[in-house]
């Protein structure tokens, strides 16, 4: 991998965290994942039924933010160890174009595959 190919990269992965962290404090500020209320007098049954699978759609988009996020992070880091782009599985180096199509990747396609 060239050092144009890992700025990049590396570049990708700073923007990614910019934008996870953007797409945090907006979920933050809307507040889907909180209690649902379940007052039927205020709330009929389906309406309180499309509350909650709102709040555990949210609860999930939430958790796969987190998990990308922990990814960045680990990237980022493998980037300043100077071990970034080599697979985990084999410690073979990643293909450059699969690391700038998604740079959070771990393995090779040959380990991926497996």
């Amino acid at each position: 991998m060239t050092g144009q190919q890992l700025e990049q990269c590396k570049q990708k992965l700073l923007q990614m965290r910019a934008e996870l962290a953007a797409r945090q404090a907006a979920s933050s500020e809307v507040g889907d994942t909180g209690t649902v209320v379940l007052d039927q007098q205020s709330v009929g049954r389906l309406s309180r039924i499309d509350a909650m699978q709102s709040q555990q759609m949210a609860l999930e988009s939430q958790r796969r933010r987190e998990l990308v996020a922990k990814q960045v992070e680990a990237a980022l880091k493998r980037i300043e160890e100077d071990d970034y782009g080599y697979c985990l599985e084999c410690d073979e180096e990643i293909d450059p174009r699969r690391l700038l199509f998604n740079p959070v990747v771990t393995c090779c396609i040959d380990c991926a595959d497996k």
